[in-house]
C-alpha cells in the first residue's frame, strides 16, 4: 500500500522552525483514488540530449520475432540518460547508493514551482529564496520532506539543440535552483532526512554553475534528485506526489526512470 512514511519530518535548528513552520505533509494518496501521470519523456536516441561528456546512448534491435521468435532491444547508455533519478552516492563521496536506498525515499510528496517567465527572460535564471517565500504566501507552507519541482519551460526544447542551449565555448544555458534556495529549503526541513530537487532540465543546477552547488548541498542523507522531467503542466502546484521506478543497478548513481506522478482521484 502506499503509506505516508516518506512525509516525516526532520528536526532543523527551533528558532527557524518557529520563525517559519514547516507544513504536514499531505496524506499520501491511497490506492484506487490515484490518478497516474507519466514525468518522463520517452528514451529515443534520435531525441534525447545527452549532458556534455555523457555515454553515447544507443538502442538497436538484437532479436526479432520472424528470426528468433520474440522482439527484444540492446539498450546502452549511461544511468543518468534522459529522465532519471540521481541518489546521494553521485555526488556525495561515501553516501547511499541506488540499491542502498528504500522505496520509501523515493515516494515524495510534490509541490512545483513555476519559473517559465523568469526562465524564459533569462536562461541562466537561479532560483531564490525570495521565490520560494512568494510561492509560500500564495500556496501556503512547503511540506517537510518534499519534492521540490523546477517548473522552466525546458521540457518544450527537449529533441533540439535548444535544450542544452550551449554557447560558442560549450556552456550549458539552463535555470535551475540558487545555492542559497537550496540551503533555505535544507535549514527549514524542507529537504530533511529525504527529499528531492526536480526539474525539466539538465539537473538542479544552473547550467552555468560548474561548481554544481546546488547538487553538492541536495545530495546528502537520503535525498534524491528528479531531472529531465516532462509533462509537468500535468503535476499540480501543490497536493501530488511523485514516485520514479528504474532498474536498481548495484552500486548505482541513480537510474534511467519512468517517474510518475500521483494525483488525487
Amino acid at each position: 500500500m502506499i503509506r505516508s512514511t516518506a512525509a516525516g519530518t526532520l528536526g532543523v535548528v527551533a528558532a527557524s522552525l518557529a520563525a517559519e513552520p514547516a507544513a504536514a505533509a499531505p496524506p499520501a494518496p491511497q490506492l484506487g483514488r490515484i490518478r497516474l501521470v507519466t514525468l518522463s519523456h520517452v528514451n529515443d536516441p534520435a531525441h534525447t540530449p545527452l549532458f556534455p561528456g555523457d555515454p553515447a546512448f544507443t538502442l538497436t534491435t538484437a532479436f526479432t520475432i520472424p528470426t528468433d521468435g520474440f522482439y527484444l532491444q540492446y539498450a546502452q547508455e549511461g544511468e543518468h540518460t534522459g529522465s532519471h533519478w540521481g541518489a546521494p552516492g553521485h555526488f556525495e563521496e561515501g553516501g547511499l547508493l541506488a540499491d542502498d536506498l528504500d522505496p520509501n525515499d523515493l515516494l515524495l510528496p510534490a509541490i512545483k514551482v513555476d519559473i517559465r517567465a523568469k526562465a524564459a527572460r533569462n536562461p541562466d535564471y537561479a532560483l531564490t529564496v525570495a521565490d520560494l517565500q512568494a510561492w509560500q504566501r500564495q500556496h501556503g507552507p512547503i511540506p517537510p520532506e518534499c519534492a521540490i519541482v523546477l517548473w522552466t519551460g525546458w521540457e518544450d526544447r527537449w529533441g533540439t539543440p535548444a535544450y542544452a542551449n550551449l554557447d560558442d565555448a560549450g556552456v550549458i544555458h539552463q535555470p535551475g535552483f540558487g545555492r542559497d534556495a537550496v540551503q533555505w529549503l535544507i535549514d527549514h526541513g524542507h529537504l530533511g532526512r529525504r527529499g528531492s530537487l526536480g526539474s525539466d532540465t539538465f539537473g538542479a543546477d544552473p547550467g552555468i554553475d560548474d561548481t554544481f552547488a546546488a547538487s553538492t548541498l541536495l545530495f546528502h542523507r537520503r535525498r534524491i534528485s528528479l531531472e529531465n522531467m516532462a509533462n509537468l503542466s500535468r503535476l499540480p502546484t501543490t497536493g501530488g506526489w511523485v514516485l520514479p521506478g528504474g532498474p536498481i543497478n548495484r552500486r548505482g548513481s541513480g537510474s534511467p526512470a519512468h517517474i510518475l506522478g500521483l494525483l488525487p482521484g
